[in-house]
């Protein structure tokens, strides 16, 4: 008995049609799926037609975690409307092929040194936020309190915002030379300025002499900046010895607040300079994901955004 072939398959018609088809019908569901992550929705699932192959699928994670610095297994699953299992298996071979780094429930971007701009480079990068965010660590500040400030541009607004706010008798411990140059004429303002090898890149002093100097000082507040937030690595920055002074600055201090813009979240670099633990507060954007925002505040930690 002759067999009727199905409509659609009279139209595909010869095998190098029907791959051409497929080929399109990808390149238009890819698409889709981008401008859907772009809008910043994450729930889409998608039908049998709109599958991709496994190589595909694991390079569009990856791109995921490239940009926005992590995915969960939930993501794909609602992303790529793959199950649970293939989630956790296109997780592990992209860590495997050092794509991304596993954590639980999900992956997160490979920890990365990135660029060590200059300091005057940094002061204008999202600059509006900076001076918000150094607005709002003003305000934790009373008379007569000793606070550490680090190096970094957003520390360098903060001593602007100090210097505006007519603190009284206020006692500033810093190793930040651009820091330090914006109290030197301010007589309501104590000065410690911590020595050791001077880092050109951020016009900061390092060191074992700096470590050693900070091991004797106490402070009310430190505000801490940083390279970049993890919520598994915690805070971390490019430089080694940078780190390990900041480390001591958090044993040194009664409170750790953190000022960090948004754009830091999500970000692991070199050394980590504080764990999550030892921190107080964090100031930061309302631009910064509300994921992390949410996870933080779960663990007791103060989130302001400004």
């Amino acid at each position: 008995m002759s067999q009727t072939r199905p409509a659609s398959e009279e139209r595909v018609g010869p095998r190098g049609a029907r791959q051409e088809a497929a080929g399109w019908n990808g390149a238009v569901a890819t698409s889709f799926r981008m401008s859907m992550l772009a809008s910043g929705t994450t729930s889409v699932t998608h039908t049998p037609r709109t599958r991709l192959l496994t190589e595909e699928r694991r390079r569009e994670i990856a791109d995921v975690v490239g940009r926005q610095g992590r995915i969960t297994i939930t993501d794909i699953r609602r992303l790529f409307g793959v199950s649970a299992v293939t989630a956790r298996s296109d997780l592990d071979a992209l860590s495997t092929s050092g794509s991304v780094v596993r954590s639980h429930g999900g992956g997160i971007r490979p920890l990365t040194s990135g660029p060590d701009y200059p300091l005057k480079e940094r002061e204008s990068i999202r600059h509006d936020e900076k001076v918000r965010i150094a607005r709002a660590a003003v305000q934790l500040i009373q008379p007569s309190q000793t606070v550490i400030l680090c190096t970094g541009s957003t520390s360098a607004e903060l001593a602007s915002q100090m210097r505006r706010g007519n603190l009284e008798r206020v006692t500033v411990i810093t190793y930040a030379l651009n820091v330090a140059l914006q109290f030197a004429d301010t007589p309501d303002v104590s000065l410690v300025m911590i020595g050791g090898i001077l880092r050109h890149v951020s016009n900061a002093f390092v060191g074992p002499q700096a470590e050693q100097m900070m091991g004797s000082l106490h402070a009310d507040h430190l505000f801490l900046s940083t390279v970049g937030i993890d919520l598994e690595a915690g805070l971390t920055t490019l430089d080694i010895l940078e780190a390990q002074l900041n480390s001591r600055m958090t044993r040194a201090a009664r409170e750790v607040t953190v000022i960090a813009d948004s754009s830091k979240f999500g970000h692991r670099s070199l050394s980590v300079s504080a764990t999550l633990i030892q921190v107080h507060r964090v100031i930061t954007d309302e631009d910064a994901p509300r994921d992390m925002v949410n996870a933080l505040r779960a663990r007791n930690i103060e989130v302001t955004l400004v």
